[in-house]
């Protein structure tokens, strides 16, 4: 059964060590164990860092890459959005910078591979420069692991605007 990666990469405002990126660091362990005993979780990146976090180059400074792998796209919605999780990413903009858009991609991988953040990155470099496609796409136009794109579920309203 197909299982489905995630990357996000986000501008860090100051160091990790900067006192201004205390509540992000403070909540980082809290919330890996969220994801890690989350419905659907598989698996995600980490590094030897106390952290756990992998950093690389972005543009002109640090970024960080979040990577990891769900069993579908239901539940990565409901971490990302749904939970706890949900509060740190409304204040995201008290810890990022503006990020190159778009700043998180979605391919689907073979139940058991583990994608490296090379992976990652060159996934999100195609969906930059080529838009969505069944090799990296996006939150809001998605495909399935058949390669055929999932129809929008977003509820419309009935009233002209």
């Amino acid at each position: 059964m197909p299982e489905l990666a995630q990357a996000n990469v986000a501008s860090l405002r100051a160091p990790l060590d900067d006192p201004a990126m205390r509540g992000f660091v403070t909540a980082l362990a809290p919330i890996h164990h969220l994801a890690e005993h989350s419905d659907g979780f598989v698996w995600r990146l980490q590094t030897g860092d106390d952290h756990g976090l992998c950093v690389i180059r972005e543009g002109t400074g640090p970024a960080f890459l979040n990577l990891s792998v769900w069993r579908d796209y239901r539940s990565l919605h409901e971490f990302v959005y749904r939970s706890r999780h949900g509060h740190f990413l409304r204040q995201r903009e008290r810890w990022f910078d503006k990020t190159r858009q778009p700043s998180t991609v979605l391919w689907w991988v073979t139940s058991g591979d583990r994608p490296t953040a090379n992976d990652a990155t060159r996934r999100l470099s195609h969906l930059r420069t080529y838009g969505p496609t069944a090799r990296a796409f996006s939150l809001r136009c998605r495909f399935a692991a058949s390669g055929t794109p999932v129809a929008s579920t977003r509820p419309r309203s009935s009233t002209p605007r």
